[in-house]
């Protein structure tokens, strides 16, 4: 499936167009192909998703960032319970 967060090929943070990597938003415990399967994923520069300090896989701060973006653009299209029903967690109203 297609990216819900981005049309093109290239990071989803800078623009870059060169070598990228595949980020799956709400990835790990085994949940990669449901992120496949909705298109919760983007494209990221390598440094920005596990080459570095501020990648997302070690920056809490924008691994929040990019859930609570995804989310809500599967809600302009989709419910809220859809989404709970899907990945189980609420990434917004965290305060």
């Amino acid at each position: 499936m297609k990216s819900i967060m981005q049309n093109e090929k290239a990071c989803y943070l800078t623009g870059y167009t060169g070598s990228l990597h595949k980020h799956h938003i709400y990835g790990g415990n085994g949940r990669r192909h449901i992120c496949e399967a909705h298109g919760f994923w983007c494209y990221l520069r390598p440094d920005l998703h596990n080459l570095s300090d501020n990648g997302v896989h070690f920056n809490h701060e924008l691994d929040l960032q990019l859930k609570q973006e995804c989310q809500r653009i599967f809600e302009q299209t989709h419910t809220r319970d859809e989404f709970m029903r899907i990945i189980h967690r609420n990434y917004l109203d965290l305060d």
